[in-house]
């Protein structure tokens, strides 16, 4: 992890930053795909209660040339200004970017009444619970292919480090146990 890429959105006044970031998002997990990479990471370095105008992507010289010649943003081109593959500074940090899981969702809840492990008239007390304990973090909005349903991402940082792990990405670009350098 010793080159980068900065892509930024730009701003568009018909469609709001969390859209831009989703669709480029879905862009970049399906050119991991295609590449079946897991030495690719991601990181949100200007991320607040959404995940900011900056997707920084991480990986090696190779790795990332390969990536930029799959030629992956496409149509999302008119919606950024995508920099140059650079070195990463000297002196940074470390920081885990992971998936973050909600406990209880809809979908499980589906599942739970489908296999009869919960009552029709829990479900209401189920719903209750979900929604008191829903996350806060961050996400990307996505739609899976095979179901066409749109689902949330939760995104997590895990504490920044000194040190680098290494280790191998999801084709999300994400890792609970890999680091991404942290500027």
């Amino acid at each position: 992890m010793d080159y980068y890429i900065d892509i930024f959105l730009l701003p568009d006044p018909e469609l709001p930053l969390p859209i831009l970031m989703s669709a480029l998002f879905s862009k970049f997990h399906k050119a991991l795909c295609d590449l079946r990479s897991t030495d690719i990471g991601v990181s949100f370095p200007k991320r607040g209660q959404n995940l900011g105008n900056l997707m920084r992507i991480h990986g090696n010289l190779k790795t990332l040339t390969t990536l930029q010649e799959h030629k992956w943003i496409g149509p999302m081109m008119g919606y950024c200004k995508i920099g140059n593959i650079l070195p990463v500074p000297l002196k940074v940090k470390y920081c885990t970017v992971f998936r973050k899981q909600p406990t209880m969702s809809t979908a499980k809840l589906r599942r739970l009444i489908k296999r009869g492990s919960i009552a029709e008239d829990e479900t209401t007390r189920y719903k209750s619970k979900m929604f008191s304990q829903s996350l806060t973090e961050p996400f990307i909005e996505l739609r899976s292919n095979s179901t066409g349903r749109r689902h949330k991402r939760f995104i997590s940082f895990g504490p920044l480090q000194n040190k680098p792990v290494t280790g191998n990405f999801d084709q999300f670009g994400f890792s609970s146990t890999a680091t991404v350098p942290w500027f």
